[in-house]
């Protein structure tokens, strides 16, 4: 059976990619149905599956303009592989677009290895709420850093500004432990999509998030004074 030249992307599969853009301002697409982004500074990974069969290999240089593009229409047909240079993006017969595509060896991807942890020391679920409060409060109160904190028989996130001995603080307790650790996040590197999560963190400072709703996983980098036992 031949595979159709177009594609149309769902509604959650263009969340996926406004969520992107906010990792990186550019994207890779591979032939599949999984979608990847890395961050410019390579500390934060992201990777999706999506319900869609992206026909061809092609790169976007602006995702929130392609995006935006494709917000002019309903229902957009957009069709990558009739021509190798740029994407027919219409609707209906009386609408189309012509989008070009970007040199891949200008954008910064994934690698081609798929990325694991290396271990799983601690595990918990953080619920939309949770993850929704976190954010709000680190907004509110001005505050840059994240740390998961296993203390006192508790696991618990909380925010702060681990730089100020005086900052104010917010805390949310997740799971019970019997372990001690401090694993420390920066606040702009917890770019995910709004909803519940399965997170695992290794002692080698790096964090997996996954999203079964969206089948999407993001691997976070710890900063470099976590600590563990």
């Amino acid at each position: 059976m031949k595979l159709r030249p177009s594609m149309k992307l769902s509604d959650k599969t263009l969340e996926i990619l406004k969520n992107f853009t906010t990792i990186n301002q550019s994207l890779s697409f591979r032939e599949g149905r999984k979608l990847r982004t890395i961050s410019v500074m390579k500390n934060v990974l992201a990777e999706a599956e999506i319900e869609e069969f992206i026909p061809k290999d092609f790169a976007v240089y602006d995702l929130p303009q392609f995006l935006n593009t494709l917000s002019l229409y309903k229902d957009a047909d957009i069709d990558v592989s009739t021509n190798p240079n740029f994407a027919h993006i219409k609707s209906g017969t009386h609408q189309r677009s012509k989008y070009f595509f970007s040199d891949p060896s200008v954008i910064i991807a994934p690698p081609e290895k798929e990325m694991t942890l290396p271990s799983e020391e601690i595990t918990f679920n953080l619920n939309e709420d949770q993850l929704t409060k976190i954010m709000k409060s680190a907004s509110i109160l001005g505050l840059p850093d994240l740390s998961v904190v296993g203390s006192d028989g508790v696991t618990k996130l909380v925010v702060s500004d681990r730089k100020n001995d005086t900052s104010n603080e917010f805390a949310i307790v997740v799971n019970q432990t019997d372990k001690e650790f401090s694993f420390n996040f920066k606040i702009e590197n917890i770019k995910l999509v709004s909803g519940s999560y399965q997170v695992a963190i290794s002692s080698k400072n790096l964090a997996r998030f996954y999203n079964p709703k969206y089948k999407l996983t993001y691997f976070i980098a710890l900063e470099p004074d976590s600590t563990y036992g």
